[in-house]
């Protein structure tokens, strides 16, 4: 029996592997730290059980239940969370949980879970695996060729009679995405929701089209409306998806000879086409932002850094931070960095090298060409200014506290 091991914190994933293997050395255990990693060891392992924490970066272990159910079935899932109000209790089993941990998990608890899931998956769960082997198997089979057919390419003479006899009529309908990683669980992702959109709304399939985008092709029941399809599509890819997205569709097509000269003219639509993004919770998301920048500005901060803690397309960071703060990026953290100076420069203890470094630049040169050109004035000289503005009606001179303002 093979069980996945889902938590972000590292310590917490070994010890539960420590202990399961301890008392069930036959057993094959892997470890994932975030949903990405659950991806690729589900498309690569069989695996029985999947023991999942409840909050982790980019997506809840619930959303990765609800995402991964209709493609993994069979699987076993197990909730662990730190949190024990009971909606995330309820939440899970209406999910299909079959158990909800808090920790810190007791090892007998553990183990008396482990030992009572092995019972329920034996011969029945085999049957199960091998079915979904099957069809796993075909789907990619499907997938192949539907592709080069898309693509114009031949299908080497494969008999796709089948199809065509199901699908004397149909819509394509594309998701593009746009992104400079690999998009492993964005694939997923698309490919799950719009299988089980396809299947509530009619009959067809979904099927991985290029690094960068998924097909689906359907045949609409004929009480219900493409609109409302793609509209819970949307919904759903807001939720879920971490980059920005395209949504394209055709109009009725009768003949499958159509279906590449189809798909290119999606493509080209697509270069018009505006992307959309993910719900942010927009202001939420950038006072997230603005508050680990106010903490880490005397550090290295990058564009592509600061979005990924918020889980952001660093593109679509940068319009989101400069519609809600009203800068850009770059022009936000030297501004704060400049300030900062400011309040350091009025202490004569501190050397300029001293405050250059405590506002984030290692090389005194730059910093203060950057100060320069903020504030049309030098460090040095904004230094002598204001210990002449700040002399007192004694003559003396008054600084603030070092603490004040840094």
């Amino acid at each position: 029996m093979n069980i996945l091991i889902v938590d972000d914190e590292s310590v917490i994933r070994e010890g539960i592997k420590r202990t399961i293997q301890r008392a069930y050395p036959q057993y094959g255990i892997y470890l994932a730290a975030n949903p990405e990693e659950v991806v690729q060891i589900l498309r690569s392992r069989p695996i029985e059980i999947i023991l999942t924490d409840i909050l982790m970066p980019g997506m809840t272990g619930l959303e990765l239940m609800k995402l991964s159910k209709p493609s993994y079935p069979h699987i076993k899932w197990v909730i662990i969370s730190a949190y024990s109000e009971f909606a995330y209790a309820k939440e899970a089993v209406r999910l299909g949980a079959v158990d909800y941990l808090l920790k810190p998990i007791g090892k007998d608890m553990l183990l008396e879970m482990i030992d009572k899931l092995e019972g329920k998956i034996g011969r029945e769960a085999e049957i199960i695996k091998e079915s979904e082997m099957l069809q796993t198997n075909l789907k990619f089979l499907r997938e192949a060729v539907f592709r080069r057919w898309a693509s114009g390419l031949d299908i080497g003479g494969m008999d796709i009679a089948s199809v065509i006899a199901n699908h004397p009529k149909f819509q394509l309908i594309m998701v593009k995405m746009e992104s400079d990683k690999v998009l492993h669980l964005e694939h997923f992702i698309i490919d799950n929701v719009l299988t089980e959109l396809i299947a509530q709304y009619g009959k067809g399939f979904a099927t991985s089209f290029d690094a960068k985008s998924l097909l689906g092709l359907i045949t609409m029941d004929e009480s219900r409306s493409m609109r409302n399809m793609l509209e819970e599509l949307r919904i759903h890819l807001k939720k879920y998806l971490r980059v920005p997205f395209q949504i394209l569709h055709t109009e009725v097509i009768h003949e499958f000879s159509a279906v590449a000269s189809e798909v290119l003219q999606m493509n080209q639509n697509a270069i018009s086409h505006e992307f959309e993004y993910y719900a942010t919770g927009g202001s939420q998301v950038i006072e997230v932002a603005l508050q680990y920048i106010k903490t880490y500005y005397h550090t290295p901060l990058s564009l592509e850094k600061v979005a990924s803690i918020v889980y952001l397309n660093p593109v679509y960071f940068s319009q989101v931070f400069k519609q809600k703060t009203g800068y850009g990026f770059k022009e936000y953290v030297i501004q704060l960095r400049m300030e900062q100076a400011k309040q350091l420069l009025l202490h004569p203890q501190l050397k300029l090298a001293d405050i250059s470094e405590r506002v984030g630049y290692q090389d005194v040169k730059h910093f203060t060409q950057v100060f320069r050109k903020s504030f049309n004035i030098t460090p040095t000289g904004y230094r002598h200014e204001q210990r002449t503005e700040i002399r007192t009606n004694d003559g003396s001179l008054k600084f603030p506290s070092i603490t004040e303002n840094v």
